[in-house]
């Protein structure tokens, strides 16, 4: 079945000769994309019903956490989420404004700054985690099996690396 929401990727026709997918190429794209989309809204709708966190207030959150002193250069942790300038800046506004994140200037160099997560964000992103976790476990975790989630695991972790090389 060919879907509106992406291009066709696999072609046939007269043009055959060209870099098109091949059907299993295909399929396992199109897989992956339908399967992200719906459990990034999945997991919105259970952040939005259990806690007062958005998804992306929780995807800036738990990037933070994962830096000991909770904070980041605006750019890094925009590199870090693979978010343009703007939708970062807008964001971490908006969460600024809810206290969950300041933004300081960095001394070392006055055109950057960095996002610091506030004790708020800390309490907010404690709170809402283990229903999150309790989410991805069902949606995600049990429905694979230990290869598979090892071999997804080490797909993502090879597609990541020819991003950050520049693709």
């Amino acid at each position: 079945m060919i879907c509106p929401l992406f291009p066709l990727l696999h072609y046939t026709g007269p043009m055959a000769n060209e870099p098109w997918l091949s059907p299993s190429e295909e399929r396992a794209w199109r897989a992956l994309q339908f399967m992200q989309m719906r459990l990034t809204a999945a997991l919105a709708r259970q952040l939005a019903t259990e806690s007062a966190l958005s998804y992306q207030d929780y995807l800036v959150l738990v990037t933070l956490t994962d830096r000991p002193d909770g904070r980041m250069r605006l750019f890094e942790l925009g590199h870090q989420l693979g978010w343009e300038q703007s939708r970062l800046s807008h964001q971490v506004t908006r969460m600024a404004d809810r206290d969950l994140v300041t933004k300081e200037r960095c001394e070392s160099d006055r055109r950057g700054s960095f996002v610091v997560l506030t004790d708020e964000g800390r309490a907010s992103i404690e709170q809402a985690a283990p229903g999150h976790a309790d989410a991805v476990r069902r949606l995600f975790v049990d429905v694979l099996t230990a290869e598979q989630l090892a071999d997804i695991g080490g797909a993502a972790e090879a597609v990541l690396e020819r991003l950050d090389a520049g693709g």
